[in-house]
């Protein structure tokens, strides 16, 4: 097990929280233990990553990728989430917007548009833009020799026009009042056909699709497109008959609640990220997230998990970058994301400081820089791995709200797990605070920057606009 290692330094009452201030982390290594597939107490420190293999790299391959897996070692990540790995459909492949490829005029501009990831042709098979068989199942290899698991994109809703099952089953695919298969309603996914699942035969086939990557690929779970979109009887059915392979990690897309009853670990907290942006954006107070949170309490099981984000594909492609919502308060939310109940999402080039918006349809590349983000992360993911106060899976660790001296815009929070303790104290507003926080009191360390104190109740914490701390108790 790793270890973070915290230089204690001297740290006086009053922090600035936008210093720049360097700290070394140090990681003991330990002999690789042998992979076993994937359990519960896996997904109380886990990090999950979106590979999105097209733009990782400028060649845009498996091996590329692989190659870096060691370095995400280096952030706590524990799950690697592939974007869809299949072929993709040629039949309405889209350009942009309404564009289709196939009315494009020019050969060389046509090439340039490589289609969406969720319009499959095959299910089965391997796009060959991102390499072999061979290439996938080293990439999975080498992830399971470092400690990690992988899960594929699954895309169970809609298939692409020209998939295998057009014309091998038909009546697998929702039909108009013109008996025409049609791409799903209510959306511009036009470059999709819409799959009925009143027909029974379809969740056998998808069902016996998804069994192929388990049981000849030796993947860990999977990232269920639009989940919500699918009858819950369907998921319940294929995770069933799915775990009788092995134990899988199944996350769903969705914030529905009847999918964590039987067939899902996780969801996504889309909420949470818009409140995020929200406070980011200066249009909501804390008490917004306070409202949100208890909700969660009253509506969720204890052992419900949702995945926590400040971006992932839709955000960075459609809503802009991590820098363009949130500006220079990324930093805060993106710790905000690890402390707060849950599982942490990096997605491809956020750990780069990536400050654009990634081409969806055409062939682009992320940053290879390391810089700000990939320090906090390293720290932060230190922290994760290590500390069961920050545990976010099934037996998570507790959460209470801490009262302020301003508890509309100073959020503070308190989590313990086997003895120790870890508090959260942030400054969402634009101006400076003198903040006293109830309940922070014993000696404490400050986990990214070192340092101890010993906390009074008379005590107060200086913090600039924006400005967090993460403090752990010491025993």
């Amino acid at each position: 097990m790793k270890k973070y290692i915290l230089g204690l330094l001297t740290l006086t009452l009053i922090f600035a929280c936008k210093e720049d201030k360097k700290e070394t982390v140090e990681l003991e290594e330990t002999t690789e233990v042998a992979y076993t597939p994937i359990q519960d107490e896996d997904l109380e420190n886990a990090i999950i990553y979106e590979a999105n293999i097209r733009q990782y790299s400028p060649e845009g391959t498996f091996n590329e990728f692989t190659k870096d897996i060691p370095q995400l070692k280096e952030l706590g990540v524990k799950v690697i989430w592939l974007m869809p790995i299949f072929p993709i459909s040629e039949k309405n492949r889209k350009a942009h917007g309404d564009l289709l490829v196939e009315d494009i005029k020019d050969p060389k501009e046509r090439e340039k548009y490589l289609g969406s990831y969720y319009a499959i042709a095959n299910y089965e098979k391997v796009n060959p833009d991102l390499g072999t068989d061979a290439d996938l199942m080293n990439l999975i290899k080498t992830a399971h020799d470092n400690g990690m698991y992988v899960i594929l994109d699954w895309v169970a809703n809609h298939t692409g026009w020209d998939n295998v099952w057009m014309k091998k089953y038909p009546d697998f695919y929702t039909k108009d009042e013109n008996g025409k298969m049609m791409h799903p309603a209510g959306t511009d996914w036009t470059d999709t056909a819409d799959l009925n699942y009143d027909n029974h035969d379809l969740w056998d086939a998808m069902t016996g699709a998804m069994t192929h990557w388990v049981t000849e690929f030796d993947i860990d779970g999977f990232r269920c497109d639009v989940a919500h979109e699918v009858p819950t009887e369907f998921w319940n059915y294929a995770s069933e008959n799915l775990q009788k392979q092995k134990p899988l990690f199944m996350l769903a897309e969705s914030e529905k609640k009847d999918l964590f009853r039987q067939a899902f670990d996780m969801g996504y907290n889309w909420e949470g990220h818009h409140i995020m942006n929200e406070l980011a954006q200066g249009k909501a107070t804390v008490d917004k997230w306070d409202e949100y949170m208890q909700r969660n309490k009253e509506n969720y099981e204890e052992d419900d998990i949702l995945m926590n984000f400040i971006t992932n594909h839709d955000e960075n492609s459609w809503n802009g970058s991590v820098n363009e919502r949130m500006g220079d308060k990324a930093q805060t939310m993106l710790a905000f994301s690890y402390v707060i109940p849950g599982m942490p999402l990096i997605y491809s080039g956020q750990e780069y400081d990536m400050d654009y918006r990634l081409k969806f349809f055409e062939k682009d590349t992320i940053p290879k820089t390391k810089g700000k983000t990939w320090d906090i992360m390293k720290k932060l993911g230190a922290l994760k791995a290590n500390n069961p106060a920050l545990h976010g899976g099934k037996n998570a660790a507790s959460y209470e709200r801490l009262k302020t001296s301003d508890d509309s815009s100073i959020y503070a929070i308190k989590r313990e797990k086997d003895g120790e303790t870890i508090f959260y104290i942030a400054n969402f507003s634009e101006n400076r605070q003198n903040v006293k926080v109830e309940g922070l009191q014993g000696t404490v360390s400050d986990a990214l920057r070192g340092g101890s104190t010993k906390f009074t109740e008379e005590n107060r914490l200086d913090l600039p606009p924006y400005g967090y701390r993460i403090l752990t108790l010491e025993k």
